[in-house]
């Protein structure tokens, strides 16, 4: 069942730290299966107080996938890199089964 990863960058503290992050993550979400479906694009809050920085949001096979790719050995540095660059918060959640309408 799909799982999608939303990422909300809510502060960047060194921008080319971040920015170098950004060039190689790609790459090994790819790898791992995963699919960008919203990444850093204009967000219009509707409701609520939640004010999200940069919004990403991948699509990965599975939350079993999902964490796989986050607890990897080639995310390991990427992953220390983005964590000191900037305030961030991260979640995953599980998608509808296959046929299944909300």
């Amino acid at each position: 069942m799909s799982a999608y990863l939303i990422v909300d960058v809510a502060a960047i503290h060194d921008e080319p730290a971040y920015a170098a992050y950004r060039s190689r993550v790609s790459t090994g979400i790819r790898a791992a299966g995963g699919c960008y479906l919203a990444r850093g694009g204009t967000v219009d809050v509707l409701e609520g107080k939640w004010q999200p920085g940069r919004v990403v949001v991948v699509r990965f096979d599975s939350i079993g996938a999902a964490r796989r790719w986050w607890a990897s050995g080639e995310y390991h540095d990427l992953k220390r890199m983005r964590q000191a660059s900037t305030s961030t918060n991260m979640i995953v959640v599980e998608g509808l089964p296959e046929g299944v309408e909300a």
